[in-house]
């Protein structure tokens, strides 16, 4: 059997695409370890897949903060510097070393770009290395940059010569940031496993040794970028969807509200920002209230549903057959949860709390499948108009739907892995 290690770092959204793309690599007769953090090692074994912790859990990072979940959660949120410098760097020398057991009889190493230890193994052992970007603005294009706080020089499309020679000039700066800050910290690890300075200019891209870069995401978010690299393939989003990781269904008490009325508004900051979501649940029942629409809101954890008049309050829903009921999605602009709300073909709202979800948050917005609105704007005022524009203005669902329809061939799990297959040397 033919060992293969996927290993990535994050939220559900992070997990969930490595997931599926497991499953479908074990079909065509490979052997997937997830190498993951401990918190979500258990979540891939019930989905049947073999896994092994190579990083702490959340849990432990806060606990190394010092402060209670929700206000990690919200540091984190508030910085990215605090998500580098917390969660993603601190364990890195001993990630590398548990990377690295994991890997010693493996074919190839398959990693999402947050796991720094991966370029480092795949050069020590010489082994294929294969960069998974989960998220476009992590293409880092010049023709189509990033739409965040942290990229705010960034000339937006469309883009020009000269735009183009601005953001690539920006890039090299950043570049130059990022090695100033981390490069020595990098290298420390790089020599533990007897590898020459290589510095940190590079390390929120895919590494140059890749042999393919896989766009996880909908070429209908975002095409590929005219200077994307050779070896890189836009596959669609692999679907993975589930709470615990075994295969799951509506709950009764959930089915039976989506029954009986008309479409919801559906609410969900994801399983990160839902952590410190504030007040932004009580404010969706305000203006679900106020629109005179029913509502259900994914308020994360384990919470079992409850009913206060037209609205319903659950912990978790599988989105690929909740959000079809819907008759608008508000949500955070996860990418995962982007692609669900997507291939439901329904308008959304995207409040975005951090990073790539602001950039998501503008594509849809570009294609006119919905509208967004910053997370520090988020008042019943404000939301009541943007929600009541997607309602009732018909170009917004005409548009998802039609997104929708031109996704609905899309197997981005499948197709995952038969490019893996293909650069490796065929299916097994």
């Amino acid at each position: 059997m033919r060992k293969v290690v996927l290993t990535t770092i994050g939220t559900l959204g992070d997990l969930h695409p490595f997931i599926a793309i497991g499953l479908a690599l074990r079909k065509r007769g490979f052997t997937p370890v997830l190498a993951v953090p401990e918190d979500q090692v258990l979540k891939c074994r019930r989905a049947g897949l073999e896994a092994v912790a190579i990083l702490p859990g959340f849990d432990a990072v806060q606990k190394r903060m010092g402060l209670s979940h929700e206000e990690a959660v919200r540091r984190v949120i508030a910085n990215q510097r605090v998500m580098l410098e917390q969660v993603l760097l601190p364990g890195l020398s001993d990630s590398t070393r548990a990377l690295d057991a994991v890997a010693a009889d493996a074919e190839a190493i398959i990693a999402s770009i947050f796991v720094f230890a991966a370029p480092m193994i795949a050069e020590k052992r010489n082994l294929p290395l294969i960069s998974v970007i989960l998220q476009p603005m992590a293409m880092l294009s010049a023709y189509d940059p990033p739409r965040t706080p942290d990229f705010w020089m960034m000339r937006d499309q469309p883009v020009g010569r000269v735009g183009r020679v601005w953001n690539r000039t920006a890039y090299t700066v950043l570049r130059r940031v990022l090695h100033g800050l981390y490069g020595r910290r990098f290298d420390r690890v790089r020599a533990e496993h007897g590898l020459p300075p290589k510095g940190a200019r590079r390390a929120l891209e895919p590494d140059s040794r890749s042999i393919l870069q896989l766009g996880c995401y909908s070429p209908h978010l975002a095409p590929l970028p005219p200077d994307a690299p050779p070896s890189t393939k836009i596959v669609g989003f692999p679907v993975f969807d589930s709470g615990s990781g075994s295969e799951e269904t509506l709950d009764p008490m959930l089915a039976d509200f989506l029954a009986a009325g008309p479409a919801p508004l559906v609410f969900t900051l994801g399983s990160f920002a839902v952590n410190s979501a504030g007040g932004f649940y009580d404010t969706a029942a305000q203006v679900s209230r106020r629109l005179g629409m029913r509502a259900v809101l994914l308020v994360g954890g384990d919470a079992a549903p409850s009913i206060e008049g037209d609205v319903l309050r659950c912990g978790y829903a599988p989105h690929s057959l909740l959000f079809r009921s819907a008759a608008a999605i508000i949500q955070h602009g996860g990418v995962g949860t982007t692609g669900q709300a997507l291939r439901a073909g329904k308008p959304q709202l995207v409040v975005p709390h951090m990073g790539d979800q602001n950039d998501h948050g503008h594509r849809i917005a570009r294609l006119g499948a919905g509208l967004r609105l910053r997370a520090d704007r988020f008042s019943v005022a404000r939301a009541t108009r943007r929600i009541g524009r997607l309602l009732h203005d018909p170009a917004y669902s005409a548009v998802a739907a039609e997104i929708a329809r031109r996704m609905a061939d899309e197997d981005g799990a499948n197709a995952a892995a038969e490019a893996i297959a293909h650069a490796l040397g065929g299916a097994a």
